[in-house]
């Protein structure tokens, strides 16, 4: 069987939530929704557990969450730091968070030695989602894939959210991703802002990429050159963010990159906002009583 690892972007500053999101507990056990999504990709068959962090938050993080999964599967531990910089790049006066989820997954380019799965530490994909995913990278192992799902069952009810929306080919292999913010629900469909404040309306049946992805190796060469060149020409913006979605697209777009769309039966929850834990509680409180998981779950 061919090994997958699974990487963690447990980074986040988890501004809008107001703290540490990735070690909150939302399970009946105290487990976090790392933890599902860890015992979900067990079973899919990943073998090697790999978690991007921020050092500040290291004593916690592997306390609460790391120390969990070190006796069931290989963890490691890699640091996205904003200094983490190629030679001749430093960060502009002011700026205090890394440069996004493009820098995250280079970070990790050290120990991942075959295909892998790049998850959000704080979104809930489902059982389904990490099957089809490794499904696909061991058959696929040439190709990138993204596991999209339908905005309309991305959408949190306490305020606005990012999201990555996909345009794919017949054959199911995506063209473009377009990463919009400000999105909100607006009855069935939705809305976001762009740049200039003026809305537009989205129906809601768009497919969106959760930053759920399947890669191989070679993204990192990729990465590597691409991030100098955003550092070139965005590095001194205080702001500015180096986003996996964006790096995809230019792949796509030079034919560098085929990136597979796979659809999974399982709907997404997340903690966006702090008012959205109660619904994430309730909703694996469900799948606990449908026996999806276990009570506990690593017992």
């Amino acid at each position: 069987m061919k090994n997958l690892t699974l990487l963690v972007l447990a980074a986040g500053m988890g501004s809008r939530y107001g703290g540490l999101k990735q070690i909150d507990p939302v399970g009946p056990q105290g487990e976090t929704i790392i933890d599902y999504s860890v015992f979900d990709a067990q079973r899919a068959g990943f073998n090697k557990l790999v978690f991007v962090i921020r050092r500040d938050i290291e004593p916690a993080f592997r306390e609460i969450v790391g120390s969990r999964f070190e006796k069931k599967i290989d963890v490691e531990y890699v640091f996205q730091e904003l200094n983490k910089l190629p030679a001749g790049f430093t960060p502009p006066p002011g700026r205090t968070k890394p440069w996004g989820t493009g820098q995250a997954i280079l970070m990790a380019a050290d120990v991942i030695p075959g295909p892998f799965a790049a998850i959000n530490a704080d979104d809930f994909y489902g059982a389904s989602s990490f099957r089809v995913l490794a499904d696909q990278l061991r058959t696929e192992p040439d190709d990138f894939a993204m596991v999209g799902f339908t905005l309309r069952n991305t959408l949190s009810e306490f305020g606005s959210v990012s999201r990555g929306v996909c345009r794919t080919n017949a054959q199911e292999f995506l063209e473009s991703v377009t990463e919009l913010v400000a999105i909100e629900k607006d009855g069935r469909g939705a809305k976001y802002k762009d740049e200039q404040g003026n809305l537009h309306p989205l129906t809601g049946d768009e497919t969106v990429s959760m930053n759920l992805w399947g890669f191989n190796p070679a993204l990192f060469d990729h990465l590597r050159r691409q991030f100098i060149a955003f550092l070139q020409s965005h590095g001194q913006r205080e702001k500015s963010e180096f986003y996996i979605p964006g790096v995809v697209n230019d792949l796509v777009a030079a034919k560098q990159a085929r990136v597979k769309v796979l659809r999974s039966p399982d709907s997404w929850f997340g903690v966006t906002n702090r008012e959205d834990r109660p619904l994430v509680v309730e909703s694996i409180r469900k799948l606990i009583a449908h026996g999806v998981y276990p009570e506990k779950l690593w017992s």
